[in-house]
Order: structure tokens, then C-alpha cells, then sequence
């Protein structure tokens, strides 16, 4: 599929690369010794950073500066990275979905990163991003209807997929996911996107038998 950027978003965030992963994949149920590397990241993050530093957080800084930018409350729709950060310094355990969904949010935590994952061959047509419509239906994956006026959004031929708040229903993961797109938002610009795209790679081959990879960027056109 091709994966373009409205030139809204572009005037907003002039920065913004995309890291783009799409695999075969074998999901399971859950991973132990993901989890003990989900473990590590989480009691570092909590040795090694306070609430108050999240946001201060280039990846996610800059993602709230975009949410701003086009009209959004951050404090109020939270980036997914910002929002897994948060939830493990309060001392909250992490949701357990699958392999696939673990291991995203472990590159989220560890690069601050928000990162669409999506079930591929749920996707209809082309994908482009563009930012939310007042009244746009969008039922977020376990929060129900999201009012996604303001935010980043990924659409289809059918409508909105993704945002760095949360994806959509229509084209989770789950566990018969056996093509995957990854897309890593990277509002702070290009540094450190290849890191993490690399880290996601690895982890991919590691716990879900990831074959045929292809990695994409996506860069503004100057």
C-alpha cells in the first residue's frame, strides 16, 4: 500500500519523519521472556525518570506539540508513549493483549515513540495521514467512540485507523494478525528514528518469527 502525508499535516509539523515496518508475523498469546524484558524497561523507567520529566520527553514533546499545533488538548488525549510512561510510574501493571501489542508498547516505552500497529490485511486501499473531523467516527480500541477532532489521523478508503492517542477497532491486532504494519511517528524529526525502527525489527524477528520485512521512511518534501 502507499502511505502519504496531507500537506496540512506537513505545514503543522515540518519535522515529522515516519518509520515504517510491514512483516509476516506469527502472533501468540503472550510471551514470557518478552515480558521479562517488558519488566527491565519498566523498573528502569521508574529508577530513572519522574512524572513530571515524561512530557519533557523529545519524542513525546514534540508529539504534544503537534497536538497542539492542530488544535488538541494533550493533557486531555494523551500520546499512547506519554500515556504507557505515565501509567507505569504510577505503579500500574501493563496491560497484557498479545505478542505483537507487548511488544509495540515496549518500543514505545523504551523511545518514547507513538506507534500505530495495525492488522494489514484489515486495511482498505491507501493510507494517508491527515488530522481528525469534528464528528468523525473513530471507536478507539478499548475506549469506545474518541473524539479524534484535532488529532493525527491514518485513513483508509473506509475511514480513520490510527492516531498517536490509539488505534482503531476495524484494524487491531489480534492474535490471527499475520501481516503487520508498524508505523513509528516521529514528530521530533529524523534522529533517532532509525534506532528505533531497528530495536522494533529485532524484536519483531525475535518473538513473532517476523519474515519479509520491509522498511520504509517518510520524509517532508523540501
Amino acid at each position: 500500500m502507499n502511505i502519504s502525508v496531507s500537506e496540512q499535516i506537513y505545514q503543522a509539523c515540518p519535522r515529522l519523519h515516519l518509520g515504517i515496518i510491514s512483516c509476516d508475523v506469527v502472533n501468540t498469546s503472550s510471551d514470557e521472556a518478552l515480558w521479562e524484558e517488558i519488566a527491565a524497561e519498566e523498573e528502569s523507567l521508574r529508577l530513572s525518570m519522574r512524572m513530571e520529566e515524561i512530557a519533557r520527553r523529545i519524542p513525546i514533546y514534540e508529539t504534544r506539540q503537534a497536538y497542539k499545533k492542530l488544535g488538541k488538548d494533550p493533557n486531555r488525549y494523551r500520546p499512547s508513549a506519554e500515556a504507557l510512561c505515565r501509567r507505569i510510574l504510577k505503579g500500574y501493571p501493563l496491560y497484557k493483549i498479545d505478542t505483537l501489542v507487548d511488544l509495540i508498547n515496549l518500543v514505545s516505552i523504551r523511545t518514547g515513540y507513538s506507534i500505530g500497529g495495525f492488522d494489514a490485511g484489515k486495511i482498505k486501499g491507501d493510507l494517508i495521514l491527515g488530522v481528525g473531523k469534528a464528528d468523525e467516527l473513530f471507536t478507539g480500541i478499548g475506549r469506545g467512540p474518541l473524539n479524534i477532532e484535532g488529532l493525527p489521523v491514518y485513513r483508509d478508503e473506509q475511514g480513520g485507523i490510527g492516531t498517536p492517542t490509539s488505534d482503531e477497532e476495524r484494524t487491531k491486532i489480534d492474535i490471527s494478525t499475520t501481516k503487520l504494519l508498524m508505523i513509528i511517528n516521529g514528530y521530533s524529526g529524523e534522529e533517532r528514528l532509525m534506532e528505533a525502527v531497528a530495536y522494533a525489527t529485532d524484536l519483531l524477528e525475535k518473538y513473532a518469527t517476523a519474515r519479509n520485512i520491509q522498511i520504509e521512511t517518510i520524509s517532508p518534501v523540501l
